[in-house]
């Protein structure tokens, strides 16, 4: 953005012209304000252009035409004056960035960013094309990134789909490296040629770079490129490479058409897909930048607006056409003002705006009620959407509150502070705005390396039980500690629970399994299995046995010289109820496993997978699992899961395959978590999956869940899906179980790369993301 120049013009019709944004090929771009106080941009034609009568008559067509294209995602025309002595043409202006500069300032966008961005450029088409236009010039630099979705502009070098060709014969109009082929031939030009360009733009966003050459490239070698050669497309995600190949084919016939785009890439529709889709240090500078924008003031007596506040000096970085309706009426009475932020310094990295406040984040200032002074600024909100990172949302998560039944306000209730306390009664939480996740309701910090934190979590009783050294037992209501036992627990252990018992192997390894009272966690009793026998971890537990790995030196001779074998322990009598002795070739420590009906499966270091009879140990067979083992086999149904490349079922009796799921296209499963007949699994490309247990069918696809990373464990309460990410860039998840929409996605925003691991007591969230833990409400 620049400021004006003593030739510019100070007013165009009725508005007055504020700064240069820039020059394209038919004219100068101005930044202006109507008497009204809208932010406009108004594109006024060159001079030479301006004497050109055929130039003028193609101009007015089109300005006719581009009146009709008033959809969500182009900048729609609001004025136009194509008989004037240097015709020009008003378009709203959108508050962001271009999607060039944006590149530039970042690196390549985040495939969730890019989704969104292809489905709205798509939409986009759909509207332009509608309207009887072809655009001819789609670019990054014609593609605006607002809060609230991005905004196709520049009809410069567009045409009437049944109108004549623009061009005169041996000319290329367009701009190299982002023109179909067709175009760079000097061909006529449909509407598939926007598709092309639409793929092109869309590589540019995902890799960072032109996909037909760029640098020091020239034009014709890029021409070149696209009529005979074929985009690099390295580095764009494998889950939308098939779609952009296939925008880029050098046959208009084959490609997609836009609506076959949006339904790719948004197949729930486009409705709530911008909400926190830009990388939060792009959301960032557009607030910032709002701020200077729509401060500027009229230039007068031929000097430079300035801005009414310091952060316009930012303004330099971003200068581009805000949002439809986001402008002040013609009055501007009796507005609130919403204050720019105190230091404009947008975030270093990538990453959703956040949508929720942890326990020690201060609201927004409030809102002053009753009339104040006109501002622009009070629009930074409307024009900004629930994106810019931390107002609007952040306001809106807060606004809402805790209710007991009697109606009253409250934050969480005290307990009685004693242990075998009942499982916390319900509460009326109120339900936060649509996509707006809770606020804790109480959150503590922990010594680190006191927790396992990549262990389930445990609740019981109004007891939210943590593995770790100490072993603590936590009121789920307060947070307070209930109990706490040193020494109990050996790392990495996991808790496993019955008849209000933990059960673990003792933590001063003497072989023992021990049972602690989950109410003071004091211990209840100890089992040895016998004389040469030695227990080396609790491995699973069903409702008569614990199910664990041992180990045999009857037969020593040796140091090394040993058996390992899995065992069954009854929780009721404490007997051992079998040994069984593992084959050879599974002989190792590291076992993963899980207990259902009448199978004990478990996967070991060693790839592999074994099932044996929960009531004899008898096994009933073993394989081979390839070149991976880290997770714990799921179990249902007769069946059991395997993730991978192909989600697999596998008869539980025989080891048979009973049936398998592609990916579709996407890169592969983790590991399934199985509730009430549906397997729920999230895939390597961020999305989440449920699928029928007993045939396999998908029921349903989540493509982006709301965050970075997709939740790899499941749990359920009531109509809604709660999950949690294996890493901090994702968080905890809580989706329409149903449909698989996304209702909300929380994250502390804190530091360690760890997994998040959610558990559930009555109408609370348990959540522990490291050595935090938080509890949320349930809604």
């Amino acid at each position: 953005m620049e400021t004006l120049q003593p030739e510019d013009p100070r007013e165009l019709g009725s508005y007055r012209l504020l700064r240069r944004l820039g020059v394209g090929g038919m004219g100068r771009v101005y930044l202006a304000r109507s008497p009204g106080g809208r932010t406009v941009a108004v594109k006024v034609v060159r001079p030479e252009l301006a004497a050109d009568v055929d130039f003028r008559r193609r101009f007015q067509h089109e300005v006719e035409i581009a009146r009709a294209v008033s959809g969500r995602y182009t900048a729609p025309v609001v004025d136009a004056a194509p008989d004037a002595s240097l015709p020009w043409l008003a378009t709203s202006y959108v508050l962001g960035p271009d999607l060039t500069d944006v590149v530039e300032a970042h690196g390549a966008l985040p495939e969730h960013t890019v989704r969104a961005l292809g489905a709205g450029l798509a939409a986009a088409l759909q509207e332009i094309h509608a309207a009887g236009l072809i655009h001819r010039d789609l670019k990054p630099s014609n593609v605006l990134l607002a809060a609230d979705g991005p905004r196709v502009i520049d009809f410069g070098i567009a045409r009437a789909v049944d109108g004549n060709r623009m061009t005169q014969t041996g000319v290329v109009v367009g701009s190299p490296g982002y023109m179909p082929p067709e175009q760079a031939l000097g061909q006529d030009v449909g509407t598939a040629g926007d598709v092309f360009s639409l793929g092109a733009v869309l590589a540019f966003a995902a890799t960072g770079r032109n996909v037909f050459g760029e640098g020091a490239a020239s034009h014709a070698a890029m021409l070149y490129q696209i009529v005979h050669g074929e985009p690099d497309l390295t580095g764009v995600p494998q889950s939308l490479v098939g779609l952009f190949r296939a925008c880029l084919l050098k046959d208009p016939g084959q490609r997609p058409a836009p609506g076959e785009i949006v339904r790719a890439l948004a197949p729930q529709g486009v409705d709530g897909l911008f909400r926190d889709w830009l990388p939060s240090a792009v959301a960032s500078t557009i607030a910032t930048h709002a701020a200077g924008i729509l401060d500027l003031e009229t230039p007068s007596d031929g000097v430079a607006p300035v801005a009414a506040t310091p952060a316009a000096s930012t303004a330099g970085a971003y200068g581009y056409p805000s949002t439809p309706g986001a402008y002040p009426s013609s009055s501007g009475a009796g507005m609130p003002v919403v204050a720019p932020p105190a230091h404009p310094t947008p975030p270093p990295s990538f990453g959703p705006p956040p949508t929720v406040l942890n326990g020690g984040t201060p609201p927004p200032a409030p809102i002053p009620a009753g009339p104040a002074p006109p501002s622009r600024r009070r629009f930074i909100g409307i024009a900004a959407g629930g994106g810019v990172a931390g107002v609007a949302a952040a306001g809106a998560a807060t606004a809402w509150l805790l209710t007991r039944d009697d109606g009253a306000a409250t934050g969480a209730s005290a307990a009685n502070g004693k242990g075998g306390a009942a499982e916390p009664a319900a509460e009326n939480f109120t339900t936060p705005p649509a996509g707006t996740a809770p606020q804790p309701l109480w959150h503590k910090s922990v010594a680190e390396d006191s927790i396992s934190t990549n262990l389930p979590l445990l609740t019981h009783d109004g007891l939210l039980l943590i593995s770790g050294d100490p072993l603590v037992a936590y009121d789920v209501k307060t947070g307070k500690k209930r109990w706490s036992r040193p020494g109990v627990v050996r790392p990495n252990a996991q808790l496993l629970f019955a008849d209000g018992k933990l059960f673990l192997a003792d933590g001063d390894y003497d072989g023992a399994l021990v049972a602690l009272d989950v109410r003071t966690g004091k211990e209840a009793w100890r089992s040895r299995l016998g004389k040469n026998l030695e227990l080396d971890a609790t491995i699973a537990i069903d409702e008569k046995n614990v199910y664990v790995t041992v180990t045999d030196f009857s037969d020593s001779k040796s140091a090394t010289d040993y058996r390992m074998g899995v065992a069954a322990i009854s929780h009721t009598t404490r007997k051992t109820v079998w040994v069984q002795m593992r084959d050879w070739g599974t002989n190792n420590w590291d076992v993963e496993g899980t207990a259902s009906g009448k199978y004990f499966v478990y996967a070991d270091s060693k790839y592999n997978l074994t099932v044996r009879d929960t009531a004899t140990g008898g096994q009933l067979w073993t394989k081979k699992l390839g070149d991976d083992w880290s997770w714990t086999p799921t179990v249902a149904s007769g069946l059991v899961f395997l993730p991978g490349d192909n989600l697999t079922a596998l008869d539980a009796e025989t080891g048979k395959r009973r049936w398998t799921l592609s990916p579709n296209g996407r890169r592969g499963f983790n590991d399934p978590t199985v509730i009430d007949g549906v397997l729920y699994v999230s895939d390597y490309d961020d999305g989440v999956w449920a699928v029928d247990v007993k045939t396999g069918r998908k029921i349903w696809l989540c493509e982006d869940p709301g965050a970075r990373r997709a939740p790899t464990t499941f749990l359920r309460a009531g109509a809604t899906l709660y999950g949690a990410s294996y890493k901090d860039e994702g968080g905890i998840f809580a989706l329409v179980a149903k449909t698989g929409k996304s209702r909300w996605v929380y994250n502390d925003n804190k530091d360690p790369v760890e997994p998040f691991q959610v558990a559930i007591s009555g109408d609370r969230l348990l959540v522990t993301h490291g050595y935090e833990i938080y509890a949320l409400p349930a809604v």
